[in-house]
């Protein structure tokens, strides 16, 4: 590379202004040819200027200068007024260390904007053909946007970082994709462009090519279009079987609780009846040895009166009752035993 030259690897770095020598031993000799000046002064006040022009650079916001002394990395450079070596000593290499850059994957753009407009993608399907985890090929377009972290690892340490860029880039997408179902591949971008950006971004740190990864993003994911129709076909499939799952399952929980309620209904009933019984039993057993308590302390006292509880009880539910008399040959009533005390059935 000639001294003078002060472009680099990647595009992203601006050539110094920095005039022609023999032009401007031509002007100068122009100018001062009247003048009576002899050559050598002439040449003399040129390379002095050149050299005085040569030392001073500037430095632009967003931008940084690696600065070279014979070839070898010696300083960077913040935005402002610099001084430097004259040229042949030191150059200055200008990186936009706060630039994005976008490198596009399987599609390219042709007028962005709101509607960014993207050329034909069977133009560059080798890039975005993948084969999936599940063995179905699809179509992953994405795009990296990364900025210059490094510059003197951007500039010194990879021969060719944009090409460096785009083969990690294309080796960490297939590992992702390989790893995925089509499915998840069309579902999940979000997820999958993430562990991409991460993996890709350990690769570059190991190559030491001094970028860091703004954002990674895929694009609409699809399938080729000789495979598509089929695609559609299998697609279709799966929806009406989630659907059917879906019908089954809300079926199910309707009928389920449904049944579960019932049967704690019925278990709840079952132990209410149960203790009620229980409690019934214990009263009829306390009651019966309550009054065979009784019986045995007095014993005709006891018996007549469960006689007589016991014939108000009965003989209120035998209906009408009729006494005859066998010596009379008419009917005739002699007692309403159909009443209770104080007139009431």
């Amino acid at each position: 590379m000639a001294w003078g030259d002060n472009s680099f690897r990647g595009g992203s770095g601006k050539k110094q202004d920095i005039p022609d020598m023999d032009d401007l031993i031509r002007k100068a000799k122009e100018f001062f040819g009247g003048s009576g000046m002899s050559g050598a002064l002439i040449i003399a006040l040129v390379v002095l200027g050149f050299v005085a022009f040569s030392c001073f650079y500037s430095i632009q916001p967003g931008e940084v200068g690696i600065v070279q002394r014979f070839g070898r990395y010696n300083r960077m450079a913040t935005p402002g007024l610099n001084f430097k070596l004259p040229t042949g000593i030191e150059k200055v290499t200008k990186v936009k260390d706060q630039y994005v850059y976008t490198e596009e994957f399987g599609i390219r753009t042709i007028s962005p904007g709101v509607r960014t407009q993207y050329a034909p993608s069977r133009r560059f399907v080798n890039e975005s053909l993948m084969l999936t985890g599940d063995l179905n090929c699809a179509l992953v377009p994405w795009i990296v946007q990364y900025r210059i972290g490094d510059p003197y690892k951007f500039l010194f340490k990879v021969r060719s970082v944009q090409e460096t860029l785009r083969d990690i880039s294309e080796a960490i997408m297939r590992q992702v994709v390989g790893d995925r179902s089509i499915n998840e591949i069309i579902t999940v971008r979000l997820e999958i462009a993430t562990e991409a950006k991460i993996e890709l971004q350990k690769a570059l740190n190991e190559a030491e090519t001094g970028i860091t990864i703004v954002n990674l993003e895929l694009k609409k994911t699809t399938v080729p279009e000789p495979v598509q129709p089929s695609f559609n076909e299998v697609n279709q499939a799966l929806q009406e079987k989630e659907k059917m799952i879906y019908q089954a399952r809300e079926a199910y929980n309707k009928v389920i609780p449904e049944a579960k309620g019932e049967a704690d209904r019925l278990i709840k009933d079952a132990e209410g009846y149960a203790l009620e019984r229980i409690n019934r039993s214990q009263g009829d057993a306390n009651r019966f040895l309550q009054r065979w308590e009784a019986y045995r302390k007095a014993k005709d006292v006891t018996r007549r009166r469960l006689y007589l509880e016991t014939m108000a009880e009965v003989i209120p539910n035998l209906g009408t009752k009729y006494i005859l008399d066998p010596d009379q040959k008419s009917l005739l009533p002699f007692l309403n035993l159909s009443e209770k005390e104080g007139g009431k059935k």
